[in-house]
């Protein structure tokens, strides 16, 4: 998260008490860790390191093994998606350690810089995610309801080139994360966190929520909720009910990603409203309810963190043509390279029938429904 949830919510001091870690809060609160943060916070950190590096490498292997012919739109931004969870959880050891040390955030001089690229990491992950599923929840509106005034929004080259712009939008959306957050220093102790809590800083704060959470889901319901009525309306038979299956299929398992997003980044949004509303107001809230804030952004934070490891198991469980393909790769390494040239070679064949692109080839248009 770009302000993270390791006890280092903004305008919260540190103290101990009794060789009690605690949080001092400016209204004299002091505000009692999680018992056994110390342990279960960096043994969920590991976990979600190790399957999230394993998962996500797994799926850029296994889409980018395709061949260039038998590859599907959506497959682009499966791979963008996986490149941005795997650089994500490589910063997970960092967090995992600060949690052993209750918080405290001992790296040396690189400390500071550590702090600063790890925040600014977790943050473009964040927002190229909900916008890389911003994306395809547009390219599956596309595919269904516009299908054929779509031909150039959904060819190969429009593809790259918009998730070229999420990556660019996303670096550049980060970069108050690389300003405000830093080291400092608390009863001769170290801890990574913002260091600004000006009304400005908690303003755009809250507007980097709307355009990177709340208006990104809003247009994904509304493209959702226009394609379901636009299958209830259509529901007759179809010309090619194969295609139109393997659309539908396409639409349930791009969902399940959006809606394990949501789910998971929905309560760590919902707090971080709650606690910069609560700081532009100058509320003065009670210790109960302090405590109950910053816990509650601590344990949805690790919620937040589990989506980097769902969708590999996502497309697994879900795409039939991802299981496929996973399952001749290893296949493959275990000793039988022939069955992946004869996979490539017989799903190009397949999405040559079906394109869900418009391509130009011996003067006919094609079009893949994946």
């Amino acid at each position: 998260m770009d302000d993270y949830t390791d006890y280092a919510v903004n305008d919260y001091n540190y103290s101990d008490s009794d060789n009690d870690t605690s949080l001092e809060f400016a209204v004299d609160c002091i505000i009692p860790q999680l018992h056994g943060s110390n342990i279960f916070l960096p043994t969920v950190y590991y976990l979600i390191f190790f399957m999230g590096f394993l998962g996500n490498l797994f799926v850029v292997l296994v889409v980018c093994s395709k061949s260039r012919r038998s590859r599907r739109l959506v497959d682009t931004f499966i791979v963008n998606l996986a490149l941005a969870d795997l650089v994500f959880v490589l910063t997970l050891p960092l967090w995992a350690t600060s949690a052993s040390q209750h918080g405290k955030w001992e790296f040396g001089p690189a400390g500071n810089l550590l702090c600063k690229l790890s925040s600014y990491v977790i943050a473009v992950n964040r927002f190229s995610n909900i916008f890389f599923l911003t994306c395809m929840s547009v390219d599956r509106y596309l595919a269904v309801v516009k299908l054929m005034d779509s031909r150039y929004l959904r060819s190969s080259l429009c593809i790259q080139a918009c998730c070229a712009a999420v990556w660019l939008c996303s670096l550049v959306m980060g970069i108050p994360v690389l300003l405000y957050r830093r080291v400092e220093e608390f009863d001769d102790k170290l801890f990574c966190m913002e260091e600004d809590n000006s009304p400005f800083f908690l303003g755009l704060s809250l507007t980097m929520v709307l355009l990177t959470f709340v208006f990104p889901v809003l247009i994904i319901v509304l493209c959702y909720g226009t394609i379901i009525g636009h299958l209830n309306k259509h529901c007759v038979a179809t010309v090619n009910p194969r295609a139109d299956a393997r659309r539908r299929h396409s639409l349930k398992m791009v969902l399940s990603i959006i809606v394990a997003f949501v789910v998971s980044w929905l309560p760590f949004n919902i707090f971080k409203v709650i606690i910069i509303g609560s700081q532009l107001l100058n509320a003065r809230l009670t210790c109960e309810t302090q405590s109950w804030q910053i816990n509650g952004l601590l344990i949805s934070g690790c919620l937040a963190f589990l989506n980097s490891c769902v969708n590999p198991a996502i497309y697994f469980f879900l795409d039939h043509q991802f299981r496929r393909r996973a399952e001749t790769l290893c296949k493959t390494f275990m000793g039988n390279p022939k069955l992946l040239q004869s996979y490539n070679s017989s799903a190009s064949f397949t999405n040559n029938g079906t394109s869900e692109s418009f391509a130009a080839t011996g003067g006919r248009t094609q079009f893949q429904l994946e």
